[in-house]
């Protein structure tokens, strides 16, 4: 790992690692796993039931979230420089912060998540997002070098 690495998009990165990781143990874990992290009783249900809806939907959401922590040690200077770097920094700063701000108007369609729920995974959304935006700002120039590492 590069010494000189940007510290924001690190922390964004281990952020988006540790999400994955808890999403892995609601998977490994099943339904209480589900239900302490919020994720609404009719998932709690379904996990209990075994039903593959669950396990498919946690699967995509830690895909994302392993690219997208790539994505941040790309953008940090300690890996290589994947694909589309500064694009994909954009993209996912701005589905952190928005999802972190957009609360309000989701909770009708998720009425069985609780409030405490809505607050806390929307502090995380955006907080992990300014991690994202500040970490993208301070690198914006060597992000946009051909030859930047």
């Amino acid at each position: 790992m590069n010494s000189e690495s940007n510290k924001y998009l690190l922390a964004a990165a281990a952020c988006c690692a540790v999400a994955a990781l808890a999403h892995v143990g609601c998977i490994v874990f099943g339904a209480d796993w589900y239900r302490f992290f919020g994720a609404g009783e009719q998932m709690v249900q379904m996990a209990e039931q075994g039903l593959w809806y669950p396990t498919m939907v946690t699967s995509a959401i830690i895909l994302i979230l392993f690219i997208w922590a790539l994505y941040g040690l790309s953008g940090s200077g300690a890996i290589k420089r994947l694909p589309l770097t500064r694009l994909a920094l954009v993209v996912i700063t701005g589905i952190f912060i928005f999802r972190g701000v957009s609360f309000i108007g989701l909770m009708p369609i998720f009425p069985e998540n609780s409030l405490t729920f809505w607050l806390i995974s929307s502090g995380i959304c955006l907080f992990i997002g300014g991690l994202f935006a500040v970490g993208s700002w301070q690198q914006w120039s060597k992000l946009g070098s051909k030859n930047a590492s």
